[in-house]
């Protein structure tokens, strides 16, 4: 029962969205599929950490969401910057469900237990906020991650917490995600969001203050799924 994560699949199977524009990304369905079938099983879970699809509305993702439920193993879905389709977690629940998608499920306000691990996160948000919307923003996510985290510790386990947005770039902090993580007690985080060699040179990875921090987008990871051991 292995853990994986991935972040930013922009998929638009439904919708015309082609992501091959960008360098890197030629044929990045078909290549993720093949890493991904040669990767994880049946019995493994893997966490798509945000920007899954580029539909608008959520019944447009018909396409993008049959395709992950075809591959093997359980996946965690977590809100990203253009997850535009993001609706309540009863809909998208409801979506799937009509769908006969059982291998979906949302991470959101939640946590999940994996094997020995203690799954929990939230999207984040920006490590500049600035303005007051984006300070309540972050205030709102702040709430969600500890909210999270305090459902992991209830499934016991070790904590891994997973964002969208790096809490950490650049010169920059997410300070109030960061506190939470270091005042938790949380070991590991998965982030995604960041795209492009140049970018990912700024994005830190490594441990800061305690914290192992991983950088996972798909073009970052060459769009395989990456075990969290």
């Amino acid at each position: 029962m292995a853990l994986f994560v991935i972040a930013d699949l922009h998929l638009s199977l439904g919708a015309h969205k082609p992501m091959d524009v960008f360098k890197g990304w030629q044929d990045h369905v078909q290549r993720l599929e093949e890493k991904w079938r040669a990767l994880v099983g049946d019995g493994d879970t893997v966490v798509i950490a945000g920007d899954i699809s580029w539909a608008m509305k959520l019944e447009d993702t018909g396409k993008d969401f049959a395709f992950i439920h075809s591959l093997p193993g359980q996946k965690l879905l977590m809100k990203g910057n253009h997850d535009y389709w993001w609706s309540t977690r009863s809909k998208i629940d409801k979506f799937f469900e009509e769908n006969g998608w059982d291998s979906l499920h949302v991470l959101h306000n939640c946590a999940y237990r994996v094997g020995d691990k203690a799954v929990c996160g939230t999207r984040g948000w920006l490590y500049n906020s600035e303005t007051e919307e984006d300070r309540k923003i972050v205030s709102r996510e702040a709430g969600r991650l500890l909210s999270s985290i305090s459902q992991a510790k209830a499934l016991g386990g070790e904590l891994v917490a997973f964002l969208h947005y790096p809490p950490v770039y650049d010169n920059m902090e997410c300070r109030e995600l960061l506190e939470i993580l270091w005042e938790e007690g949380v070991g590991q985080c998965y982030f995604g969001h960041i795209h492009g060699q140049y970018a990912a040179k700024k994005a830190l990875v490594g441990s800061y203050k305690g914290v192992g921090m991983h950088l996972i987008s798909c073009d970052y990871v060459n769009f395989t799924p990456v075990l969290v051991p």
